[in-house]
């Protein structure tokens, strides 16, 4: 799944002003600047904010953050386990429950702007193979 916009969920903390964008100037208030509110890609302070946003966000959901790498995160029902690994603005979904998938899917979904990309076949370059005769899962 991809975020789309992600940057732009993020809340700014400290007060940032900017020159109005250029198409965009109020007649009569060229001289005036704008506050920011949210993020915007330029800023430097983007993918922080996004991710303390996300990762706000995911853990009201009952995700566990992990403790070695905080892009990744699990989250166990009963029998059923996924695991939530964030790239930026991608994300990959890994369980053993096809419908609680599903469901994350669609609430996080009603939290941002979502594009489902499918079974993903590559991450980070790497080719991603499964055999579901053999219930097999691989990396190549």
């Amino acid at each position: 799944m991809e975020v789309k916009t992600a940057f732009l969920n993020g809340f700014v903390k400290e007060e940032i002003f900017m020159h109005q964008p250029e198409g965009f100037t109020a007649v009569g208030k060229e001289q005036k600047v704008c506050r920011l509110q949210r993020s915007i890609y330029s800023l430097k302070q983007a993918a922080g904010s996004w991710n303390t946003r996300f990762d706000e966000v995911i853990q009201c959901y009952d995700f566990i953050k992990n403790d070695y790498d905080p892009c990744v995160y699990k989250k166990i029902s009963g029998i059923s386990v996924a695991y939530l690994v964030l790239y930026v603005d991608d994300i990959l979904l890994i369980g053993n429950d096809v419908k609680m998938l599903g469901d994350i899917k669609a609430w996080l979904s009603t939290q941002f702007s979502m594009k489902d990309m499918g079974e993903a076949s590559y991450i980070l370059d790497i080719k991603i193979y499964r055999d579901g005769s053999r219930r097999m899962l691989g990396l190549t």
